[in-house]
């Protein structure tokens, strides 16, 4: 078999089904990359697009090869899954990063302490001793 139009129907039908909706998934999550203002708010775009996007593509893809080539490929059960494993904590990590950043320039505004969990502390200077009187 040498493409989609040498695939059955019964094949055909779910690979064109995931590779729209994965398609569609991921240029939602490029729009919001886009849209959105902050940093915070920009991140829930790409992880949302790795887990679903991707995840619907690597099963059309995975569907397609077994059936054109008569035997199991298994080759996207891996990269799913080390998306899956990678991709959630690479979105932690990144975000921490942004908050340590924000926290650490006390930048009040950026979104880092929206929601009350972390707050920027003023620190205290010590009072200075009245003119004259040491």
């Amino acid at each position: 078999m040498t493409g989609i139009a040498d695939l059955p129907a019964w094949a055909a039908l779910p690979v064109a089904l995931l590779l729209f909706v994965g398609a569609s998934i991921i240029l939602i999550g490029a729009l919001g990359l886009l849209r959105l203002r902050t940093f915070y708010q920009r991140i829930h775009g790409p992880a949302i697009t790795i887990t679903l996007g991707a995840g619907c593509v690597l099963i059309a893809s995975m569907l397609y090869f077994t059936v054109s080539q008569a035997r199991l490929v298994i080759h996207e059960v891996i990269i799913a899954a080390f998306l899956l494993m990678t991709a959630p904590v690479v979105s932690m990590l990144i975000m921490r990063a942004a908050v340590y950043r924000d926290l650490r320039a006390r930048k009040a505004d950026a979104g880092a302490t929206a929601g009350g969990v972390y707050t920027i502390v003023e620190a205290e200077t010590p009072a200075s001793p009245a003119p004259g009187k040491e």
